[in-house]
């Protein structure tokens, strides 16, 4: 008798303290507000930008930047567009970009992780000073310069575009600890079962390191996507420019007929095309940072992983 009703206690102990510990109603909607205030504040540059862009210039001059555009005007997105071959060229090449870019890097830098999570690996403390070396001292411009134009000779390819930020060392090191922490029971059962280790890498270490590896593919792609630097030195060919280095010389050239315009009375839209050369520009990337949004949440606290 005392036993059974000591288990219904247990039972009905844990219900009791859920609802004295229930949020009230409330406190639900404070948090609530709370949390919509905060997401329209991040997503307030953006409104701003877009509504920027699809308003006149003489509104801007003169009234300033609003959520709501007074007079939606497309003049800027018509001057930007004037030769649209041009700007689908630059797509093109950006996109190709990054995505090969992105998924080979991941690849190399996942493989160069791995080995270097490994203990049993002899050279694994050389490996990792070599990698952890280049993130404090680099060979510098003038030195890649040289080596991209006359010992490799991909300039004006899209190799010159891609090799620079194929391998990030503090990428490689993010992996390595993420690989550290993986369960050992789980490799050390498939090199019982015959498993080489390969088959452990593409089978058992990349599905469960998927987090991980969003994170380190969606920065890797932020940075082949937002990188004109490397168009402006190795890059002479106009059908491979990159779409941020096109819209810098877009920006560049508006600046400068904007100075000229002036003293003929003629008005160009800079301030409203500028804000619409963010929007091409940062468009395609928000897609994708959508798209591994899950994964990147997941493996946000990547870098406070512990070897």
């Amino acid at each position: 008798m005392h036993s059974s009703s000591a288990a219904a206690a247990l039972q009905v102990a844990p219900l009791l303290q859920r609802r004295r510990y229930r949020r009230p109603r409330g406190g639900n909607l404070a948090v609530h507000a709370c949390l919509l205030i905060l997401s329209f504040l991040f997503l307030f540059p953006l409104i701003l930008l877009i509504s920027a862009s699809l308003s006149s210039e003489t509104d801007i001059s003169t009234y300033g930047f609003s959520l709501v555009p007074r007079t939606i005007s497309f003049a800027a997105y018509q001057y930007i567009l004037n030769d649209p071959t041009q700007i689908l060229s630059a797509y093109a090449v950006t996109v190709t970009v990054t995505l090969v870019g992105t998924f080979a890097g991941v690849l190399i830098m996942a493989m160069l992780a791995y080995p270097l999570s490994r203990s049993d690996f002899s050279l694994r403390r050389p490996l990792s000073f070599f990698v952890f070396f280049t993130l404090l001292f680099s060979g510098g411009l003038v030195p890649l310069y040289i080596l991209v134009t006359h010992y490799l000779q991909i300039q004006d390819t899209l190799f010159a575009l891609i090799l620079p930020y194929l391998v990030m060392p503090w990428y490689v090191l993010l992996l390595r600890a993420y690989f550290a922490a993986l369960p050992r029971e789980l490799i050390d059962a498939a090199k019982v079962d015959g498993a080489g280790e390969w088959r452990i890498f593409f089978q058992i270490v990349v599905p469960l390191s998927r987090p991980a590896l969003a994170t380190v593919a969606l920065f890797s792609a932020l940075a082949y996507w937002n990188d004109w630097y490397l168009a402006l030195l190795f890059i002479n060919n106009p059908s491979l420019v990159p779409l941020q280095y096109l819209l810098y010389q877009i920006s560049t050239n508006i600046a400068i007929l904007q100075t000229s315009s002036q003293a003929f009375g003629v008005q160009i839209p800079a301030l409203s095309a500028q804000m619409a050369i963010a929007v091409l520009a940062i468009g395609p990337i928000t897609v994708a940072f959508l798209a591994v949004q899950k994964h990147f949440v997941s493996g946000i606290t990547l870098g406070g992983v512990k070897e």
